[in-house]
């Protein structure tokens, strides 16, 4: 029994040991990346705000300025400024998006360390997305700030919630990594049709427009005659079905609108991620065995 108990020891302790190895390999990792990213450059980590800076200034000329889109009016802030409602959602669109396509090409991009050494594959992944998310803390901290400037400073009672949503959201995004990571490997055109689907994505997930827009177009739908049995087209349903989409909204419910996400938000959210997680994990286990054969 004593030789029973030693192994049973045994193999815990070296459990313990492998994911002390994994955890300080995916830490290396994350920050090889994050020093790497604007290695050599003037403004250094500047950039990290300036790029979503200058695509804000862009789409709010654009849809703002020049096509009038309503600018919705926060709930609870009364704050009515689309430059930081689309800023919200094109930062948090950013590294969603930013996050799946780093993480999905993390195993091609490393396929010299595969074919090195031994270790947890999914590390890879994770550790780009933990890179990533570093990056839109950061943007999120100014994001707060700029808020509290405008429509002052209860905005801080809200932040708390900004904890769990991202951590949903960081969940969704590693399930979804997982899958498409290992699918990449085997099938590299999926690399292009993803390019395609992201900019599809996007304007399926209101990183410009609000649902309220949504809303009016159905019913234009609908007083023109285009019915389904008489119903009209369920363009609002279909449209708050993407995951993507809640998400962005519930950020835009805590910064924005000083409120709380409704909780058949969280639950449509936490589902999504879960289940992505748990069917990402369980893809990518059985997958990932042969990716150094197929690198």
């Amino acid at each position: 029994m004593s030789g029973g108990v030693t192994t049973a020891r045994e193999r815990r302790a070296r459990r313990a040991e492998e994911r002390a190895t994994a955890f300080s390999l995916m830490r290396n990792l994350a920050l090889r990346e994050i020093r790497a990213e604007y290695k050599r450059t003037v403004l250094g980590r500047v950039w990290s705000l300036l790029n979503p800076v200058a695509q804000i200034a862009i789409f709010s000329l654009v849809f703002g300025l020049l096509l009038r889109l309503p600018v919705p009016t926060g709930t609870n802030s009364e704050i009515h400024f689309f430059p930081l409602w689309i800023g919200i959602g094109v930062i948090t669109w950013a590294y969603v998006s930013g996050s799946i396509s780093g993480g999905m090409s993390s195993l091609l991009a490393n396929q010299g360390l595969l074919t090195k050494v031994y270790f947890e594959r999914s590390v890879l992944v994770v550790s780009s997305i933990v890179a990533n998310t570093t990056t839109y803390l950061t943007e999120l901290v100014v994001l707060v700030l700029i808020t509290a400037l405008i429509g002052g400073p209860a905005v801080l009672l809200y932040v708390p919630l900004l904890v769990p949503l991202l951590a949903l959201t960081i969940a969704f995004v590693i399930g979804l990594s997982l899958m498409l990571s290992v699918a990449l490997v085997y099938f590299r055109d999926l690399q292009h049709l993803w390019a395609i689907f992201t900019q599809i994505w996007m304007y399926a997930s209101g990183v410009m427009f609000p649902v309220a827009l949504v809303q009016q177009a159905q019913d234009q739908l609908a007083s023109e005659g285009v019915l389904v049995d008489g119903q009209p087209l369920p363009l609002v349903t279909i449209f708050e079905l993407n995951p993507t989409e809640r998400i962005l909204a519930a950020f835009r419910n805590i910064i924005y609108d000083y409120a709380v996400p409704s909780l058949d938000t969280w639950l449509y959210i936490g589902v999504w991620a879960f289940g992505l997680l748990v069917i990402g994990t369980l893809v990518f286990r059985r997958f990932s065995r042969n990716v150094v054969e197929e690198l």
